[in-house]
């Protein structure tokens, strides 16, 4: 079984559950947990089945763990007190034979190690430091070893966390208890998690009053019964004053013989292992499904942020270009240079001449000078980057709002930079805008310039001069549809036909159309990418993970499933 296990541990060591799904919180939990067991206690043990036992003594505070470890073995290993915790740092307590496997990373590999009596103290008041001391004891079967854990509702998080890692790794849980605390909630839901997982329990109801043990005893049975431990052996230490601060022999021989013969017997100890590794296993079948489908949730949510912010962009995007060719440019500013560079400030007061008669003052009006036709391309230069500008900042904004909506978006723009999070664009948006215009109208030049090579046509540029060409070609550009209503839509869709003729009496109708057809797709492409650009950097605020959700939790329950039928085969060859 160890290879799959394996490729359950890289998959599980891999999952990142970075957003604010549904249940992620929970889930993150759930994944260190296995990984620390997989770690801790899965992995040592397929791989080396002869390991000695592992016995974790846990449970509420001030139940006498470390009193019961110290009487267990003979001597003052471990700290006992009033004050909490009394355990400052885990002490496992084991025989000189096995001191070569505990000093190794074989178990609990992610904490430090020490022999000496000198400990690292937690920087932290109330704190359990993360490590072993490792305390080597003659008397001490060998085969066996005694972890002191830190207590199981502890007011202290990092505590609680590190007794559930510690209690992974075991082989055996000796879960103590009290006979005034036996019934609390905390160490209880801590030992049908230990249930569910199949570790091998065995319990220690400690400080009994005389006269109360059959009374708290049949109670406490019937709760083990009702949590599904009913064969777990059930051990109680009378109210008892201590001798040198342990226990008398007497209340605890009859623990002590169960686990020397353990530790003695081949098949006692097979047992043990079995059962424990077994349930771990088994439990693989519930846990791991639950971890893919965290995964999907993710993945479910990554995909959400995205549409959302594709979505905006996708809307300023699509609005911007109804913008750019229906007329709302073709107004104010642009007008105001449209008719000086026609030449007449009478215009429009006389179109009800006719738009024959009008084209023909045009051409008059070109062929006496040379129009001004710098400022008409500016005019259109500046309102086309206050389009993009006014789109890239609702995109922005409508993205922003869109996540904010979101629990798991509003935690990714809490965590990212102010500047990256702010609904403002960049500081230097705009000149990239204007750059763009620039390059776009150079670009719109050119193709004017090489359509220009015919007689008629050069004739035309003549008059006209090549500016004055381009900024006649953006002004259809910008009025395919001409989609103003009242006043502006007159006055734009003449404009737009006054500029339409102009060019076709010079290049001819169909060679108008494929000009503004490419001058207006270019416009559009440089804006989408300056667009998409933008869009990128609101993107890289969502968390990459090297492995897609999608493919984890299918990957995670393909695994889950290989476990399984190693199992079986497993439990198959036994039979």
């Amino acid at each position: 079984m160890l290879e799959p296990v394996e490729r359950l541990r890289a998959l599980v060591g891999d999952l990142e559950l970075p957003l604010g799904a549904s249940g992620a919180d929970r889930a993150r939990t759930e994944r260190d947990q296995l990984l620390a067991q997989l770690d801790d206690y899965l992995l040592p043990r397929l791989r080396r089945l002869d390991a000695p036992l592992l016995a974790v003594v846990g449970g509420s505070t001030g139940a006498g763990k470390s009193t019961l470890v110290n009487s267990l073995v003979g001597s003052h290993v471990t700290t006992s007190g009033v004050l909490r915790p009394t355990t400052r740092y885990p002490v496992l307590v084991h025989s000189p034979d096995d001191a070569q496997h505990f000093l190794s990373d074989a178990v609990l590999p992610g904490l430090a190690r020490t022999t000496g009596a000198e400990v690292p103290d937690p920087a932290a008041p109330g704190q359990v430091a993360r490590g072993l001391r490792l305390v080597e004891v003659p008397q001490q079967p060998a085969g066996l070893a005694l972890l002191d854990a830190p207590d199981v509702d502890s007011v202290v998080e990092s505590n609680r966390d590190l007794a559930v890692q510690l209690l992974g790794a075991a082989d055996l849980w000796l879960f103590t208890t009290t006979a005034s605390r036996y019934a609390d909630a905390v160490p209880w839901e801590v030992l049908r998690t230990a249930t569910e997982r199949g570790t091998a329990v065995a319990v220690v109801l400690d400080r009994v009053p005389a006269g109360a043990l059959a009374e708290v005893r049949a109670h406490l049975g019937t709760m083990l019964s009702e949590a599904g431990l009913k064969s777990a052996p059930l051990f109680a230490i009378a109210e008892s004053t201590l001798v040198d601060g342990l226990l008398p022999r007497s209340q605890t021989q009859a623990l002590k013989r169960w686990l020397a013969g353990i530790s003695a017997d081949a098949r006692s100890r097979d047992v043990v292992v079995r059962r424990t590794l077994s349930g771990a296993l088994a439990s693989l079948a519930t846990r791991v499904p639950r971890l893919a489908d965290a995964a999907d949730a993710q993945d479910a949510e990554d995909r959400s942020l995205r549409a959302d912010l594709h979505g905006a962009y996708a809307d300023a995007t699509g609005s911007l270009q109804d913008h750019l060719s229906d007329g709302t440019l073709l107004r104010g500013e642009v007008l105001a240079r449209w008719q000086e560079f026609v030449g007449t400030g009478e215009l429009f007061a006389s179109l009800q001449a006719g738009v024959g008669r009008v084209r023909d003052r045009i051409a008059a009006a070109v062929r006496r000078k040379a129009p001004p036709a710098d400022r008409l391309g500016e005019a259109l230069a500046t309102g086309v980057a206050a389009l993009v500008v006014d789109a890239a900042g609702r995109a922005r904004q409508s993205a922003l709002l869109r996540w904010r909506a979101r629990p798991s978006g509003a935690a990714v723009l809490e965590a990212a930079h102010p500047a990256d999070s702010d609904p403002q664009l960049r500081p230097d948006f705009t000149a990239d805008v204007e750059r763009l215009v620039r390059d776009w109208q150079q670009h719109v030049l050119d193709l004017v310039r090489a359509q220009g090579e015919g007689k008629r046509s050069r004739a035309l540029l003549y008059s006209l001069g090549v500016s004055g060409a381009g900024a006649v070609l953006m002004l259809v550009v910008f009025s395919v549809s001409a989609g103003l209503t009242g006043a502006e839509a007159g006055i734009a869709a003449l404009t737009a036909a006054l500029a339409q003729r102009v060019l076709e009496a010079a290049f001819g109708d169909q060679a108008v159309r494929q000009l503004a057809a490419a001058a207006r797709a270019d416009l559009i492409a440089r804006v989408e990418d300056l667009l998409d650009h933008e869009q990128d950097s609101l993107a890289r605020l969502l968390p990459e993970r090297r492995v897609a959700g999608e493919e984890a939790g299918s990957q995670l329950r393909q695994v889950a499933a290989e476990v399984a039928r190693a199992g079986d085969a497993g439990r198959g060859s036994a039979a």
